[in-house]
């Protein structure tokens, strides 16, 4: 009997990950990850997510539920190397991070991978909308889930072979309506427990005042500028901006203005057009492939330059360490420090970090 870990957020669709499992005959252990900084419990509680104590709480009943064992195990170094770290650092950097992308690869998939290995582990498994696959060329890769609404491969694109070779994800071939409807059937009580929406150590929203915290570095007003250097008034500190950006600039300039860029160096936010933050080309660095070992020649994909984005069509291709893609209508807030991801059919072929 192969035995998997299932990283058990709390929530109904990893609850219900872990039953499905259970049901097709793999020996199953639950895990919640610790990761939250702050040893106060009652801040803990207050961050709920899957970082709190509520998601430890319910975990523990759904796993006594399902009659698996159950553990909580620390991840809180691995947690703020790779995440936390990453992300203030980004923003001082001007750029715009994904987070759930570097917890994926780093701490959900590398960290927890090593330790269930260590327990003797096969698999590890979660409650993501999306399905691993081993294609004809023998390289596995992520398909997207059969709701593409709930789909979640974006947001995993940079995980390794290694990593997928030992994932299952049994969720991604049921739509959310149909998860709620089995574990309100199997009797679990996180059933109709809402869906976690925030950046889970960030729950207010307010990155700007999480990266004060959680650096020394001193954040200085500075310039808004036009694209030609002309001063248009002052901003806060960039870590308040991100390219794309038009509300909350505090400019009155007659049009509707747009972060175009972000310059650290000079401490400048640099204004435009909706005209201008447009742009047919993307480039990316950092590249990940999954159902292609490279990109030997030009190839016509679909292509998503951020989470939220509907995708569109492109031509993508290598250009030395980095992947250019020349997208067939212009794009608009191509933001760097977010992800590239390239989609051949159903399954994601590859991407990479907007530059």
């Amino acid at each position: 009997m192969s035995r998997v870990v299932v990283g058990m957020s709390g929530g109904v669709d990893s609850s219900v990950a872990a039953w499905l499992l259970k049901e097709q005959g793999y020996e199953v252990i639950g895990v919640t990850m610790q990761i939250w900084q702050d040893e106060d419990a009652c801040s803990v509680e207050e961050n709920g997510g899957c970082c709190g104590l509520s998601a430890v709480e319910d975990a523990r009943r759904v796993a006594s539920a399902l009659g698996i064992p159950y553990y909580v195990m620390n991840f809180k170094k691995e947690f703020k190397e790779n995440v936390i770290d990453y992300f203030t650092g980004e923003y001082l950097s001007g750029r715009t991070p994904n987070p759930c992308i570097a917890c994926n690869r780093y701490v959900k998939w590398e960290a927890l991978l090593d330790r269930s290995r260590a327990i003797g582990a096969d698999y590890i498994a979660t409650g993501h909308y999306a399905r691993v696959e081993q294609l004809g060329n023998g390289r596995y890769t992520l398909r997207c889930s059969s709701t593409p609404a709930k789909d979640q491969t974006y947001a995993l694109y940079n995980l390794t072979q290694d990593q997928l070779r030992h994932t299952l994800m049994p969720v991604g071939a049921y739509s959310k309506d149909e998860i709620r409807s089995i574990a309100g059937k199997i009797g679990l009580a996180v059933a109709d427990k809402p869906d976690s929406q925030d950046i889970c150590f960030v729950p207010d929203g307010d990155y700007a005042a999480f990266i004060r915290e959680n650096t020394d570095r001193e954040i200085r007003p500075g310039n808004f500028v036009t694209p030609e250097g002309k001063v248009l008034g002052q901003h806060k500190g960039i870590i308040h901006y991100t390219v794309g950006q038009r509300k909350g600039l505090g400019l009155a300039l007659g049009y509707p203005a747009f972060v175009l860029e972000i310059r650290p160096e000079t401490n400048e936010v640099v204004i435009g057009t909706y005209e201008e933050s447009l742009t047919d080309t993307v480039w990316a660095d950092q590249i990940n492939f999954m159902s292609v070992e490279d990109l030997t020649e030009p190839k016509r994909v679909f292509a998503k330059i951020r989470y939220n984005h509907k995708g569109a069509w492109c031509t993508a291709e290598r250009s030395g360490d980095r992947i250019v893609c020349h997208f067939e209508e212009l794009q608009r807030a191509v933001t760097p420090g977010q992800a590239l991801v390239l989609y051949d059919g159903e399954y994601v072929l590859g991407g990479g970090t907007i530059q």
